[in-house]
């Protein structure tokens, strides 16, 4: 079989990056789930809730880059959990209003430092420059394959 043909998984740059993606995830998540009872996907639902004023549901699907579905299950579950409200929007009957509430704010202000700490502690063998070129290579890739994926 020629070079061409082969691939050599381990070094192949989208699967390395979606197996590292993953182990951090799985870290981060089993810390929430055991703490706190939440999924990945109802924390990153937090998270962008968390960041300020209340959100449209397609903005959150946006900012999370997660598809329809996952996030309105999300949201479905920490709605019946009280830590999200959703109001339908005036201007567009169809759309809905999410927002933390109360006890959601109050979760999210309990995560945060624990989110904190874990990725300082992921982070822990890396300098200032290599923290800085690794966030300026991440969102050159993610810039990159959004680009290839609206070709699509």
């Amino acid at each position: 079989m020629s070079e061409a043909a082969s691939l050599e998984l381990g070094r192949f740059l989208p699967y390395r990056l979606s197996v590292t993606a993953e182990c951090i995830s799985r870290v981060f998540a089993e810390s929430y789930e055991r703490r706190f009872g939440l999924t990945i996907p109802e924390w990153r639902v937090m998270a962008v809730l968390g960041e300020g004023a209340p959100r449209p549901t397609q903005a959150v699907i946006e900012a999370t880059e997660m598809d329809r579905v996952k996030v309105s299950r999300a949201v479905t579950r920490l709605v019946d959990k009280g830590l999200v409200t959703r109001r339908t929007a005036p201007e567009d009957q169809r759309s809905q209003i999410l927002a933390l509430s109360r006890k959601g704010f109050g979760l999210y202000g309990q995560i945060v430092p624990l989110a904190h700490a874990l990725q300082a502690e992921l982070t822990a063998g890396l300098g200032a420059e290599e923290l800085a070129l690794l966030d300026r290579v991440l969102e050159s890739l993610h810039a990159k394959a959004r680009e290839i994926g609206s070709r699509s």
